[in-house]
């Protein structure tokens, strides 16, 4: 079976020029098939209020009202995608730039009220990721960059987690790949004392991911993370890395972040 990487890079590198050219000629130089996910919330959040428009969160969480899912559709479809297929495009790095309803390839469902209204804001289930879409892309050499907007089916368009997008395509094209999902950001990977870069945690498995949280090794915006992830090698995903941008080129040689196993 044939090894698919999917990579979701964070919004502090996308905000950074210098650690976003440096990322993409990392991600242009990994070997073999490839998908690229991406958000954006801070660049949405700036133009929006450039626009009049405040950034509405609920415990880290965007509330999409149709006024920001304009803002976020058009940075994240159009600005930041756009301006990262150009970028590899110039690195010989054939990418083609979509959002979910770009060939259909994620179905998203709008998100239930509950307690909180989070607007148009898409959540993905087993059957949101066409795998057949993904898998001609692939097989045509080239290399999907997939934003955070996804779709319903029925002209609406949704505004989707790029972590969980990025895990979601990671389970799905675990029955055609021998996937394995990275998560990009500022930080080495976990780590014991979050000001120590030295004291990264190289691996996790399972059953060690309570103990972690009971230490407060492992807390914040770091547990729902690691709990996809964990969630993501239940169904079927090799191995979840979450590690510093701009050493995604060690992660075949050296060593990568921190690793997550079963």
């Amino acid at each position: 079976m044939k090894q698919l990487t999917i990579i979701k890079i964070g919004g502090n590198v996308i905000d950074n020029s210098e650690k976003l050219h440096q990322f993409l000629l990392d991600f242009t130089a990994l070997p073999g098939d490839k998908i690229l996910v991406h958000g954006g919330g801070k660049i949405a959040s700036e133009l929006g209020v450039s626009l009049g428009i405040e950034p509405k969160m609920v415990d880290g969480r965007r509330i999409t009202d149709i006024e920001t899912l304009r803002v976020v559709t058009m940075v994240y479809a159009g600005l930041i995608n756009k301006n990262m297929v150009a970028q590899l495009q110039a690195k010989g790095c054939n990418a083609i730039g979509l959002s979910g309803a770009d060939g259909n390839v994620i179905k998203a469902v709008k998100r239930p009220v509950g307690k909180v209204d989070y607007g148009f804001v898409g959540d993905l289930d087993e059957a949101s990721v066409s795998v057949a879409t993904l898998d001609s892309l692939l097989k045509s050499n080239l290399i999907p960059v997939l934003c955070a907007i996804t779709h319903d089916g029925d002209t609406q368009l949704l505004n989707t987690n790029a972590d969980t997008i990025a895990s979601a395509v990671a389970v799905a094209m675990s029955s055609s790949y021998e996937t394995r999902l990275v998560y990009c950001f500022e930080k080495k990977g976990v780590l014991r004392d979050v000001e120590d870069e030295l004291s990264l945690v190289p691996e996790i498995r399972r059953s060690e991911f309570e103990s972690l949280q009971d230490q407060g090794i492992v807390s914040g915006g770091m547990i729902p993370k690691l709990h996809n992830a964990f969630e993501a090698i239940r169904q079927g995903v090799k191995a979840v890395y979450i590690g510093k941008a701009d050493e995604l080129a060690q992660i075949d040689t050296q060593g990568f972040g921190t690793r997550l196993t079963a």
